[in-house]
């Protein structure tokens, strides 16, 4: 015993050290980012032991790891590297001579994403609730094969009611359903969708479970995506959640403004294969076969030349952000942003400024009152920056606007789930579309511009003037800007 005694505490430290070699080896290999590494390394040299556990639970991507075990067996369509080339002559069509600058776009994304550009499609914008969910439900009910949904919020309330009707009536009608949720936004009310829906004897799903406390707004790594896709032809996807805030007509406490997207075309594959794969990660079921994937899903006739942008932490990261980047560098007439949480980092807010140096017209359109104030307040704390670059911000008036959308040179369409936030863009798994036809960027350009009209423009001498006690806590809200 008096041996141990005194060879105990060598015993103990030398542990310690090892323990902290191999975590901060571990981090400095496998962190892309240089400042979570060194946070991470900083932290588990300064606190011995309880750094190493907290980096073991929270500073490793087994998300990753998982996926990887998925990767043999999904779908995969990739592009080639120049879209000039043979397999896709009629993009000069599409784009036309004022805008081939836009190639440059095009050749960035076929590099980023596993998907190539599709032609023939239609995608028609859906604003509000009030169009966009009698048109979701319309399609439910005509199901014939197979339903395939995924929503980060499905509320327990009128909007929820009406799905979950629709989906039982499809399932006793002998239409396969799926239904997934993230694990979060499926608690923001109770009973939850997805107790109901399994007592109907639906295929429910919950994404990453979690014991962690519900309506927790700033937790990370959820599947922020939200898509349906019918008979694996029909989709409807965007940044609206099923909830009764967006039909506006119920009268919702918190009225909420988005646009959802119905799409036609061999796009509407892309997106079910995100579903499919996303399914697989959760409950290990592959769904395969043509009720779940139409593949002789022939080239439409729409006017939309289309493809889908899968980002997340499972072995995707960073293509949003990159085809941000692609698409701020390419623009040589306007850029319009329009995003309910504006947390863009250093390098994206360069890259607006630089782009209005370069006599772009860049807009951006924010709620004037947000749903999370932290968030806003961190935005707040950044906004002088976009304003010296000479770019324009909007501030919305209520309802509050939750829809995400870009829109380059009246041609170019980015839309989908992602917000201009650390968590879009780096920590979930999020679901866009980019689009080229100049029909609907005009489209969407209109309602761009007329919710512009309705805003007022924020200046910097408005954002400069606020008080030092509302500049430090939106300073101090800005600290955390990668965790909101």
């Amino acid at each position: 015993m008096e041996v141990l005694s005194v060879i105990w505490p060598h015993l103990a430290g030398a542990l310690t050290i090892l323990i902290s070699l191999v975590a901060s080896g571990h981090a400095i290999l496998f962190k892309r980012d240089m400042r979570s590494a060194s946070g991470w390394f900083a932290l588990i040299w300064l606190a011995p032991v309880v750094g190493a556990l907290l980096y073991l639970f929270l500073g490793i991507n087994r998300i990753e790891r998982r996926a990887e075990a998925l990767l043999a067996h999904r779908p995969t369509l990739r592009a080639p590297r120049d879209p000039r080339e043979s397999n896709f002559p009629g993009l000069d069509e599409v784009i036309g001579d004022s805008d081939r600058h836009l190639f440059d776009l095009v050749r960035v994304a076929d590099e980023i994403t596993r998907h190539p550009l599709t032609r023939g499609n239609r995608v028609d914008p859906l604003f509000g609730g009030d169009e966009a969910y009698p048109a979701m439900l319309e399609m439910i009910d005509g199901a014939k094969r197979s339903i395939t949904l995924c929503s980060y919020i499905f509320d327990n309330d009128e909007a929820g009611a009406a799905f979950l009707e629709a989906l039982k009536s499809a399932h006793a009608r002998g239409v396969a359903v799926r239904v997934l949720v993230d694990s979060v936004g499926s608690r923001y009310s109770f009973p939850t969708m997805i107790t109901l829906m399994r007592r109907a004897g639906i295929e429910a799903a919950r994404f990453l479970p979690t014991l962690l406390p519900w309506r927790m707004p700033y937790l990370n790594l959820r599947n922020h995506r939200k898509c349906l896709v019918v008979d694996g032809r029909i989709a409807f996807t965007g940044g609206m959640n099923i909830r009764v805030d967006h039909w506006l007509s119920k009268n919702p406490k918190r009225p909420t403004l988005d646009v959802h997207f119905r799409i036609e075309g061999p796009v509407v594959s892309q997106l079910q294969i995100a579903f499919i794969e996303d399914w697989a990660f959760t409950t290990g079921e592959r769904l395969e076969g043509a009720d779940w994937l139409a593949i002789d899903l022939a080239e439409g006739s729409g006017p939309v030349v289309a493809r889908a942008v899968v980002d997340g932490p499972d072995g995707n990261p960073d293509k949003l952000r990159w085809i941000l980047f692609g698409a701020l560098s390419a623009a040589r007439r306007s850029v319009r942003v329009m995003t309910p949480y504006f947390l863009p980092d250093q390098t994206l807010i360069s890259e607006l400024c630089l782009a209005s140096m370069r006599g772009v017209q860049v807009d951006v359109i924010l709620p004037s009152d947000g749903n999370l104030r932290a968030v806003q307040w961190a935005s707040t704390a950044q906004l002088w920056q976009v304003l010296a670059g000479g770019c324009r911000i909007h501030l919305s008036p209520p309802p509050f606007e939750h829809t995400k959308l870009m829109v380059v040179d009246e041609t170019w369409v980015f839309l989908g789930s992602a917000n201009w936030d650390p968590r879009s863009l780096r920590l979930n798994f999020e679901l866009n579309v980019e689009a080229y036809g100049r029909g609907l960027a005009a489209r969407m350009a209109e309602y761009f511009d007329h919710r512009a009209n309705e805003s007022r423009l924020l200046s910097k001498a408005e954002v400069d003037g606020r008080s030092v006690p509302v500049r430090l806590r939106d300073g101090f809200c800005r600290l955390f800007a990668p965790y909101l």
